[in-house]
């Protein structure tokens, strides 16, 4: 799966001068759907799912990934705060978006902590643990990613 799409809407973000809020947006939104395809096929492959496992899984997977498609705008939200506010951040603007940026990963864990419940119910269990095991894959190279892309706040 290609993170480098976190690649171009950072430096994206990071350049705002040159490219229009309306821009941004749009490219953020066709860059998270090519995200998802791509995501669902790795998922798919791995899953090795049966036919009975199946429909219940993908029904299960479309509602986890509406959710957590929700809760992943909050995190570009604090990116495009962040990048808007990177040349004169204050401590308040920095508190704040920390405190925002617990908050998404506190809804993140929330909804892990839901979702696990309910694969359980329609997969084994090491299908289940399987399955977030590969969500987990997916989110630490977009962490990393992100992490090696937005700069640090200086400080002086």
């Amino acid at each position: 799966m290609k993170v480098t799409i976190y690649h171009l809407i950072i430096g994206l973000l990071l350049t705002t001068g040159f490219v229009s809020a309306q821009n941004i947006d749009s490219y953020i939104e066709v860059s998270r759907e090519v995200l998802k395809t791509e995501k669902k096929t790795v998922i798919a492959e791995a899953m090795t799912l049966n036919d009975s496992e199946s429909e219940s899984f993908w029904t299960l997977y479309n509602a986890y990934n509406e959710a957590l498609y929700k809760i992943h705008t909050q995190r570009v939200n604090i990116i495009k705060d962040f990048a808007a506010n990177y040349e004169t951040m204050t401590d308040e603007k920095a508190d704040e978006l920390w405190t925002r940026g617990i908050k998404y990963q506190e809804e993140i864990l929330k909804l892990n902590k839901k979702f696990y419940k309910k694969f359980k119910g329609v997969l084994p269990a090491s299908k289940a643990a399987l399955y977030f095991q590969l969500e987990n894959k997916i989110a630490a190279l977009i962490n990393a990613e992100l992490a090696l892309e937005i700069p640090v706040i200086q400080v002086e």
